[in-house]
Parts: C-alpha cells; structure tokens; sequence
C-alpha cells in the first residue's frame, strides 16, 4: 500500500518505515489548511485560500512503525477543481471535509466521494468523511447523524473536528494512520508487485510549501 517502506529500529528489533499520501479535499473555506497546519504546527491561523496546492509533512514514531505522512491540501475554489485530480493521484488516503454550518459544503463533499469512486478501489484508498468548525456548534446546518448515517452507508471513517478549538484534530490524523496499518497488516502475506524503494525519514518532521497550477 505505502510507496516507500524501509526498516527502522526499535528495542524488539526492526521496524517498518511507511509513507503515505493523504490529501485533504472540499469546498473553499471549509479549514482545510487550517486543520492540515494545525496538525503539523499544532497552531491555528485564519489562513488565505489555497492556490493549487499547499504541501505539508510529518514523521509519526508509533510502536509498531515509523509513518511519514505527505499532506496535500488541494484548492476549494471551482477553477482549480479540475485539476485537483492531479493532486489525488496515487494518494493513500483522503478527508472529505465540510463546514457543519454550511449544509451546501456536505453536498460538495458527496460529489467528491463519486469523484473518488471513479479513480480507486475501495481497498486502494482510506476515505474519511470530516466535518470541521464544531466551534461554531450554534449555526450548525449538518447534524452529527446525518454525517455519521452517510458515512455509514459509504463506508468511510467519519469524525467531526475544530481546527480552532483542536478538537479531535489529532484523532483523526491518528484513526487515519491506523486503518492504514491495519491494511498492511492484512496485505502482509501478499507479495508487492512493485519493488520497494528506499527512503531517508530522518529529514525534518515538519515542512510547507505551495505548488501551483
């Protein structure tokens, strides 16, 4: 599942190293880059729309292997939709996120997930559905339930977060991680049909850029 893996150490011996693609999709202003810089700075910021693409990564040093996440934080706007699937390619995992205070937001999220229908297999991508803003609980358009029930139905990790507030931020990055290694674990017995490529994990755990379309 993981484009690269390599072999780590650990006190009962080697350790798997994995790296993943997760990107995060949905509509303009709905926190994605918050919750991605939140995650990564452990921060929060009124950040500006994204152009293209922005790029963040972090290094997880888990009991059981060393992940490396790339986390690609597409743009909402219409314009660059049809492009997003650039970014989307080959990706391990994706967030479907909405603003639980714009019922318009969930509807865009759906038409994601059919745009991710068209492109993987279920087994080939970890699919949650995220809806952000919980600090605004007051003006909310999408119940807890109506995401939890579509979640259900689709198969999807479902989590409700603040990048404001951090609530559940870490959580979700961390079901995330999870249901990925759960799938190696499953895939174990098989072999790759791709050769595995070595690479260096000890870069900085944290990073930004920005590519554009």
């Amino acid at each position: 599942m993981a484009q690269t893996v390599t072999l780590g150490t650990s006190p009962e011996g080697p350790r798997p190293s994995y790296m993943y693609k997760v990107v995060l999709l949905g509509s303009m202003s709905v926190g994605k880059s918050s919750l991605a810089y939140r995650y990564v700075k452990s921060d929060f910021r009124e950040l500006l729309p994204t152009v293209g693409c922005s790029f963040f990564t972090k290094i997880l040093s888990l009991e059981e292997a060393t992940v490396k996440f790339e986390i690609w934080d597409t743009a909402g706007q219409e314009k660059y939709q049809s492009v997003c699937h650039l970014y989307y390619r080959d990706a391990h995992a994706a967030l479907l996120v909405y603003d639980i205070a714009n019922k318009q937001t969930f509807s865009r999220a759906k038409l994601w997930l059919e745009e991710l229908e068209k492109k993987f297999l279920p087994d080939e991508i970890v699919i949650a559905l995220v809806g952000n803003k919980t600090d605004l609980a007051a003006e909310r358009e999408v119940t807890t339930e109506e995401g939890e029930d579509f979640a259900r139905t689709k198969g999807l990790l479902f989590m409700e977060t603040s990048a404001k507030s951090n609530h559940q931020v870490n959580d979700l990055f961390m079901a995330i991680v999870q249901e990925l290694l759960r799938r190696e674990k499953e895939k174990a017995s098989k072999p790759s049909p791709h050769g595995k490529v070595t690479v260096d994990l000890r870069a900085s755990s944290t990073s930004t850029g920005c590519c554009r379309s």
